[in-house]
């Protein structure tokens, strides 16, 4: 089952999309938003399967679905947690800053509380005020829960999935480092972040989602020109049961809250780092890996973060290369 948002007031309008994303009905009968379905999803979702199924079949009313109509699945959330599951990526970004990686990062979750009172819609512009601020897009996957019980095992954490979509985390790269070195956390280098115009339910994805990771190649692109292949499935040290577990060790999450993976990132086949996409490797995810190989490789970095103008794609494929979750596609502008 595919869900979406269209863009109505501050929570949007829910529908269900067609599994190849071509249509679209209403579900307000159902439930007004996606945060409404969530709070009683024991309710709602058999009769939202209903309404999927009848939608295939053609038997219920149905218009074109056109993504760039939909917000975020979710606007605005009552929760988003970002863990960094994918330490490769966690380890280049460190050493490109400097600073040393401790071993329990590779035992330990590492999350920050990201702003959710308001996402991007999956084609809004990335307002940037400043392009000194170094923009950087990071291609991740994110699950939305249901209730998650205060201390919950990990088997528990993966029965409150509730949907999956991919996420544009847009960071601030040129602010962290003052921010970190206050030792307490990420605020001013988090803007707003967007999420496909589609979740989906982790049964409609198949074999993809397996072991509580969800597998298959993200592709970014950057100004329309490949930017990256890595595979969500390969390198994750921490699945989404133990990300959400390790959310939930002093506290009850809520229905609707969301957690990320981090930055999707793989090693290349020496164990290294990899290569661009144009030269053979799987490529990033995100700016600043590519930015730390070529300090690594030759010194100095040479790909510039994000300006204005720039245009950013995340989107997953099948295996017949039909969209799953939509495109997040996105330009920087001026603005915030």
């Amino acid at each position: 089952m595919k869900l979406a948002s269209l863009k109505s007031g501050r929570d949007g309008r829910l529908v269900v999309v067609s599994n190849d994303l071509h249509w679209f009905t209403d579900a307000s009968h159902i439930a007004s938003t996606l945060q409404a379905a969530l709070d009683d999803w024991d309710l709602t979702e058999p009769l939202l399967r209903g309404l999927a199924e009848s939608l295939e079949h053609g038997s219920v009313p149905q218009e074109r679905f056109h993504e760039h109509e939909a917000a975020s699945p979710l606007p605005r959330a009552y929760q988003w947690a970002d863990g960094s599951a994918y330490v490769n990526h966690v380890a280049l970004v460190r050493k490109a800053r400097g600073a040393e990686m401790p071993d329990s990062f590779w035992t330990d979750p590492l999350m920050y509380q990201g702003g959710s009172d308001g996402f991007l819609g999956p084609r809004d512009d990335i307002p940037l005020k400043d392009e000194a601020w170094g923009c950087d897009m990071e291609a991740e996957v994110a699950v939305v829960t249901g209730d998650v019980a205060l201390g919950a095992t990990r088997e528990a954490a993966l029965g409150a999935i509730r949907l999956v979509m991919l996420v544009n985390d847009v960071s601030l790269r040129n602010l962290i480092p003052a921010e970190l070195a206050k030792n307490f956390g990420f605020f001013q280098s988090k803007p707003a972040s967007a999420f496909s115009p589609v979740a989906v339910t982790p049964d409609a994805l198949g074999a993809a989602w397996k072991d509580g990771r969800l597998h298959g190649p993200v592709e970014v692109e950057l100004n329309g020109k490949p930017f990256g292949q890595a595979d969500a499935g390969v390198d994750m040290t921490f699945d989404f049961g133990t990300l959400i577990a390790h959310a939930a060790k002093t506290r009850a999450l809520g229905p609707g809250s969301i957690v990320g993976s981090g930055t999707v990132s793989n090693r290349g086949p020496d164990g290294g780092p990899g290569k661009p996409v144009a030269e053979g490797g799987v490529g990033y995810s995100c700016i600043a890996e590519v930015r730390t190989v070529e300090t690594l490789l030759a010194g100095q970095a040479k790909t510039p973060f994000l300006r204005h103008g720039d245009s950013v794609r995340i989107e997953m494929r099948d295996a017949k290369r039909h969209s799953i979750f939509g495109a997040i596609e996105q330009l920087v502008a001026p603005g915030g």
